[in-house]
């Protein structure tokens, strides 16, 4: 994957270069078909998406809608950074192109990539938070 195309999406955008380039080297494209069920509450995860184009939502367990995700958000990140259960169910609204990154590519270039380590883990603490 070109690192130009991931510096589009907010959470690269203030990457330095060779942080992109190891990103680059890992992602994953991922199309999904509206009412995909992405990730599931209380499941173990081991992967983070990024929006390129489409809509999700992100519902409790009694399918509530707390937030909706569109080009340029992240989700999915919280399961990597604690090896836990997912915090939320995030169903596809619309078709989605999505960047995914595997939580085993991740543990192996975190080293090198800090500062995207850091962003992340700043989203999943704000998240935690609310």
């Amino acid at each position: 994957m070109d690192a130009s195309r991931i510096a589009a999406l907010d959470a690269f955008a203030d990457l330095p270069p060779g942080e992109l380039d190891e990103l680059a080297a890992v992602l994953t494209h991922v199309e999904i078909e509206a009412g995909t069920e992405l990730i599931t509450h209380r499941k173990d995860g081991y992967l983070v998406y990024f929006v390129e184009q489409g809509e999700a939502e992100v519902l409790t367990d009694d399918g509530e809608v707390v937030r909706a995700l569109g080009p340029g958000d992240t989700f999915g990140e919280i399961a990597i950074l604690t090896t836990g259960p997912r915090t939320a169910t995030v169903v596809a609204r619309t078709q989605m192109l999505l960047l995914a990154l595997f939580d085993a590519d991740f543990q192996r270039i975190r080293a090198r990539v800090p500062e995207f380590e850091r962003s992340l883990r700043s989203l999943g603490s704000e998240r935690l938070g609310a």
